[in-house]
């Protein structure tokens, strides 16, 4: 397993377990102690993990990554909803939408009402979501499981075949040097599909977000038409971003 990979493994186990010990990884990545130390010290240099005495824990706290296989993560819950609400303006009956796998994506799933509208989905979540809701067309573009997400090769080529109106994206990190991250690269393929795809792109992120980054760029602060957050982004976190030629929607919506 080449560097990269161990990486992404180590990083993978950070967020399932939030802790992980050298000899576990050892183990499960069929390599010495040395090389998983040597590793360990390389994760610390880039400020993704702290480690402690016989392994490691994320130096980042509130970074989640793709979700559990176990259950989707709740984790600052009320600002994904606003996030969520604020996605759905854009959102109209008939549109061909596609909802990219993640927390605050799924939150959008739950909201959307069941009206008339065509959505591409890798998140098994969201899937288990819209198929209670028969007016929406639920769309799987099929590939082999990560976690929550499916992704591969006949993944991304289906949607590279598609008329996308809008995409909505999440991201583990978004930062103005090193745009949107993830901590893994098997979903990168399947993002820049969507991206290449969509007519509009929006990241959707809450504002913990902002300011972070994980292991994997996969795409540029300018490669999306919009970034929809939460309120509590500030003006002064919003500014970089907005300098960049990015279009922030953070502000407080009027009231209707």
């Amino acid at each position: 397993m080449n560097p990269l990979r161990r990486y992404e493994a180590i990083m993978e186990q950070l967020l399932a377990s939030k802790e992980v010990t050298v000899a576990d990884l050892s183990d499960q990545l069929q390599v010495t102690g040395k090389t998983i130390r040597e590793d360990l010290a390389k994760l610390e240099e880039r400020g993704l993990l702290v480690r402690v005495h016989g392994g490691a824990v994320l130096a980042q706290s509130e970074q989640l990554g793709i979700l559990s296989a176990k259950e989707p993560v709740a984790k600052h819950s009320d600002e994904k909803a606003q996030v969520a609400e604020r996605a759905l303006r854009y959102i109209e009956p008939k549109d061909i939408i596609a909802l990219d796998g993640g927390s605050t994506t799924l939150e959008i799933a739950r909201r959307l009402d069941n009206i008339p509208l065509t959505v591409i989905t890798n998140d098994v979540y969201i899937i288990g979501e819209l198929a209670r809701k028969p007016d929406i067309r639920l769309v799987v573009p099929g590939g082999y499981r990560v976690r929550n997400m499916l992704t591969g090769p006949e993944a991304e080529s289906y949607v590279r075949s598609l008329n996308v109106q809008k995409a909505f994206l999440s991201a583990t990190g978004v930062h103005p040097e090193y745009g949107y991250s993830i901590y893994t690269g098997d979903l990168i393929a399947f993002k820049r599909a969507l991206l290449e795809s969509a007519r509009t792109t929006y990241v959707v992120a809450d504002h913990h977000k902002f300011g972070q980054f994980a292991l994997r760029t996969f795409a540029e602060l300018r490669d999306v038409s919009r970034i929809i957050t939460d309120s509590g982004l500030t003006e002064s976190a919003a500014q970089p971003y907005i300098e960049a030629g990015v279009e922030v929607e953070y502000r407080n919506l009027p009231a209707n």
